[in-house]
């Protein structure tokens, strides 16, 4: 069940979002996702002023003659939001609002993404992970499920876990039987395994990526030893707070990402998560 915050959360996300993502959907979505998606169809013999590029050599040279491929345009999208619960987007200096973690901000960003599926009358799904898959909802293409998908995303879990960004990949590799445009919502805190399972989902899904950071992953005020709990362990540490950093910079996790070919934008908890999104949609078109 969610709690009352939540709710409220919820509420401040639909006024918030009706006014953003109709903007979005003025463009920027569309273009970032259903420009030029096209799927293959089938192969039939050349004719005349087809284009030679489409020519499927493979089948021509088993026949004998030559044969292109025949693409149709995508009609609908399937968006698959996979977001992170691992114990490390429990973190946050508070934002500009004072309450905002990572973990608010993931869930403000599959949020808007989910609404602009349903109002865009596209197929959007959840893949929840920490240091395992956890949840997995459909993509599906209605109202009451688009709003099921904003719960799941704002709901607290507060137990500690580990971060295993590389199962939720693979297992959106395989529940997914269509292209789609998978959005994957993370610090990208717990180490690289993730590359791999990534470069075999970018064969055949577009991929966008939101890297969500706090300020204080730069380095911590200057208030000497500290004893610090770690979110995904439970374990207590002492820590010199002049030397205290996140295990890989924003900078390094953003061109990990990007180096990979994925459209990747940063999103820090003190920014406005809807402009953040506006801007990496609109350089993605």
């Amino acid at each position: 069940m969610l709690t009352p915050d939540e709710l409220r959360q919820i509420g401040r996300l639909h006024v918030q979002v009706g006014r953003s993502v109709d903007a979005l959907l003025a463009g920027e979505y569309r273009s970032a996702f259903r420009g030029s998606g096209m799927e293959f169809e089938e192969v039939r013999t050349y004719a005349e002023g087809d284009d030679i590029r489409r020519i499927d050599w493979n089948v021509t040279a088993r026949s004998g003659q030559p044969f292109i491929k025949v693409f149709r345009e995508e009609r609908e999208l399937t968006m698959l939001l996979v977001v992170d619960r691992s114990g490390s987007v429990r973190f946050g200096n508070g934002g500009r609002d004072g309450r905002t973690d990572k973990r608010l901000q993931i869930a403000r960003l599959a949020g808007a993404l989910a609404y602009a599926a349903l109002r865009s009358n596209d197929r959007v799904g959840l893949l929840t992970f920490s240091d395992g898959v956890e949840r997995f909802v459909p993509p599906r293409r209605s109202r009451g499920h688009a709003w099921q998908v904003i719960r799941t995303a704002f709901e607290i879990v507060s137990t500690d876990r580990g971060t295993n960004l590389a199962a939720a990949l693979t297992q959106a590799q395989k529940v997914l039987k269509r292209r789609a445009a998978v959005i994957v919502l993370s610090d990208f805190l717990g180490g690289d395994s993730w590359q791999d399972p990534m470069r075999l989902l970018l064969r055949r899904h577009r991929v966008h990526a939101f890297m969500v950071h706090d300020p204080m992953e730069h380095g911590l005020p200057d208030l000497g030893l500290l004893t610090l709990r770690d979110a995904e362990t439970g374990r207590i540490h002492t820590v010199d707070s002049r030397r205290w950093a996140a295990q890989a910079s924003i900078e390094r996790r953003l061109m990990d990402i990007r180096r990979l070919g994925v459209r990747a934008s940063a999103v820090g908890t003190q920014e406005d998560a809807f402009q953040k999104m506006h801007a990496h949609f609109r350089s993605s078109g």
